[in-house]
């Protein structure tokens, strides 16, 4: 049974190949969904997978890439979603 998370996540993540990385993490557990910064200076990751995929990535974004500093991760339930394969915008 897939399910579907937002996360919200803040500190120094844009310019620091968050949202790439992120995919990369994403696609390597199966995960579908997006990365995008959004005009706050924050990353939006919507991720839809498997509970334990997900887990996983919510681990990692609280490091994130080498260079990010990851102050806050904020993590919501949110309705799944059909979306082929994980993009970044």
């Amino acid at each position: 049974m897939a399910d579907a998370r937002r996360f919200t996540i803040r500190g120094r993540v844009q310019g620091v190949f968050f949202r790439d990385s992120t995919r990369r993490v994403a696609d390597s557990h199966g995960i579908t969904g997006h990365a995008i910064n959004l005009a706050n200076g924050d990353v939006e990751v919507f991720a839809c997978g498997e509970p334990a995929a997900l887990d996983k990535l919510a681990t990692w974004l609280n490091d994130g890439p080498p260079m990010a500093q990851v102050t806050d991760v904020i993590q919501e339930e949110a309705d799944w979603q059909s979306i082929d394969g994980f993009t970044t915008g």
